[in-house]
């Protein structure tokens, strides 16, 4: 079985649009914790640059994985944060992929 870990960050355009995500974040993080094969699940606001999140999310498997993905095409926080810019890579095991969410409406990412 080989973990799966996101990492990188979620870059807002605006401030206004960063407290916005501010707000929904501490649902999202008890959402995704709670979720069967969450591991790890961390987004930290920047002090020095407040609309950039750093995102780091540790899976047991991909179908762990994959489930999170799917949960957050409906999930408040994937409705609020559709469109916003990600800079993720994706590590399944060892090998390490870079990884660019498609758009919201097609697939859901972290």
């Amino acid at each position: 079985m080989s973990h799966v870990t996101l990492t990188g960050f979620m870059i807002c355009r605006t401030l206004e649009e960063a407290d916005r995500v501010s707000h929904l974040l501490a649902g999202h993080i008890a959402e995704t914790r709670a979720e069967p094969g969450c591991l790890v699940f961390e987004v930290l606001r920047s002090m020095s640059d407040p609309v950039r999140f750093a995102v780091r999310e540790v899976f047991v498997d991909r179908a762990a994985f994959d489930a999170h993905q799917t949960r957050l095409r409906t999930a408040p926080w994937g409705r609020a944060t559709r469109g916003i810019p990600r800079d993720y890579v994706l590590t399944v095991g060892v090998d390490e992929a870079k990884f660019t969410p498609p758009p919201r409406g097609e697939e859901a990412a972290g």
